[in-house]
């Protein structure tokens, strides 16, 4: 077996575990050690990446116990991709934290450390039990990252936010253990041969169970209805909380991508049917309200967090079309709105800490320090996030748009994407024109520009570009990876062979 593979869960525990353990430890030593275990994970999930690239289907059986049995750690093209994606956002958030947002609690490296063991775990495993696992992992360190820095929006949204998770939690684990008590595996490439095979009698216990997974997957995706927890938390979490989150509704999108692929797929018959026919409306209103509440938004960080929900409705709304053009869209758009929107979330803290006391607010404040800096990055930020040429969030939305064809999907889907678009732009303009050009005097409480904290937002924020530099390969990749999902003879003889193949 390949060691590697359990290598980006087993640092973080282990570095999220000694922070805990040596919590007296000064604030300086456990940089080092919380930036340095994040640094690793980025050159090791590229190699992750280079290796899952080769086409071979990794399996780490735990203690050598085979599956279906034993738990397992799968490593594809799909697991790869999102590691790699959660580690680069990591690397700038804990950068942009350490310059001082870290000392507004206590703990902040131990819980980001286990923040990215619960992420980390979620996209490796082939255990649907464990999936479950990883999720109350990542919930509960982002239960107190949350509420890292105190004060009573925060302890507010939190409240919200950990009661509606902690009923979704409740539901992942009936559906688990119903599609154990039908199947009796909790493998997924096992459970996949035994939802396809189960008789007529099994059919409605199983449906059930699918459905409820479609609820939890979408509580933790925030798409339509379910989305009304993430505006308030994400807009009233620190900086760098704010960015990491920005990976956490692509934890329930790629639930829901795996799951229904690999468990529910076709081979289930009509269970495949039934979800994309709930995904497609879901999908169009959520894009929708998104762009309705960035709109009307009276913060900056507000506006952000619904510009967050519009990107789940878009990439849910590839997902549903679930042709391998959609789907290869919708995974490029999703690595470009999560940096992005991280991003995001950065520069408009740098942008509030120059406002003094009217800090996020969109109404007219006093003249920033560095408007021509922060309005160039807050500028560049907007183009990419609402799709303009040439950054990353053009060539998403337009592949998505080519890949809905000319039937009635894309008569629908191109008024919905273009004009949320369009409202997201003028929501961007709105708040671009308040924060930078409708100013007054300065204020002497604001703060000063911090270097170290601008770079980060500038380092990621780069990345846009460098996803549209390197779109051809990206492309390339993801196309092999859609064909990969969609092998699922591939993973039933992997998986029970307990090693790559």
């Amino acid at each position: 077996m390949n060691h590697a593979l359990i290598l980006p869960i087993l640092l973080p525990l282990l570095a999220g575990s000694l922070l805990l353990v040596a919590a007296r430890l000064d604030m300086p030593r456990k940089r080092v050690l919380s930036v340095g275990v994040t640094t690793l994970l980025v050159p090791l999930s590229f190699w992750l990446l280079a290796l899952a690239d080769q086409g071979t289907i990794q399996v780490y059986a735990l203690g050598n116990w085979q599956p279906p049995f034993g738990i397992v750690l799968v490593l594809d093209r799909l697991s790869a991709l999102m590691l790699v994606v959660t580690s680069v956002l990591a690397l700038f958030a804990v950068l942009y934290a350490m310059r001082g947002d870290d000392e507004r609690g206590r703990n902040f490296h131990a819980l980001f450390q286990f923040q990215l063991l619960g992420i980390n775990g979620a996209f490796l495993t082939g255990d649907l039990f464990n999936l479950f696992v990883f999720f109350e992992i990542l919930l509960i360190a982002s239960y107190s990252l949350l509420l890292h820095g105190g004060g009573k929006d925060r302890v507010r949204a939190g409240l919200h936010y950990v009661v509606l998770n902690l009923v979704g939690s409740a539901f992942f684990l009936i559906a688990v253990g119903v599609l154990y008590g039908v199947t009796g595996t909790l493998n997924m490439a096992d459970m996949s041969q035994r939802v396809a095979a189960a008789g007529a009698d099994h059919a409605p216990l199983i449906g059930a169970a699918s459905m409820l997974l479609l609820v939890v997957f979408g509580l933790k995706a925030a798409f339509l209805p379910l989305y009304f927890w993430l505006p308030r938390a994400y807009a009233s979490a620190t900086a760098p909380v704010a960015a990491l989150f920005a990976i956490m509704t692509k934890v329930g999108l790629y639930s829901i991508l795996r799951v229904y692929t690999l468990v529910f797929g076709d081979e289930s018959g009509n269970l495949s049917h039934l979800v994309q026919e709930w995904l497609w409306p879901l999908a169009l209103l959520t894009l929708a309200l998104g762009a309705v509440g960035a709109f009307a938004s009276v913060t900056l960080q507000g506006m952000l967090a619904y510009l967050v929900v519009l990107s789940v409705g878009t990439l849910l709304a590839g997902m549903a079309l679930g042709t391998p053009e959609a789907l290869q869209a919708a995974l490029f758009y999703l690595i470009h709105s999560t940096w992005v929107a991280g991003a995001l979330f950065l520069i408009a803290d740098l942008v509030s800490r120059q406002r003094g006391i009217k800090e996020a607010q969109l109404i007219q404040g006093p003249a920033l320090q560095n408007p021509y800096i922060l309005g160039a990055l807050f500028f560049a930020g907007a183009i990419a996030v609402a799709g303009l040429p040439p950054l990353s969030g053009f060539v998403g939305k337009l592949l998505l748009l080519k890949a809905a064809g000319s039937g009635w999907e894309a008569a629908v889907l191109w008024p919905v994407v273009l004009i949320g678009g369009l409202v997201t732009l003028v929501s961007l303009s709105r708040a671009g024109s308040t924060l930078f050009w409708r100013v007054g005097l300065s204020q002497l409480d604001s703060a000063e520009l911090d270097n170290g904290r601008l770079l980060a937002a500038i380092g990621l924020l780069l990345m846009s570009p460098l996803l549209v530099a390197c779109a051809a390969p990206v492309l390339d990749y993801i196309g092999a990876m859609v064909t990969q999902l969609h092998d699922l003879e591939s993973y039933h003889m992997i998986l029970h062979s307990g090693g790559g193949a």
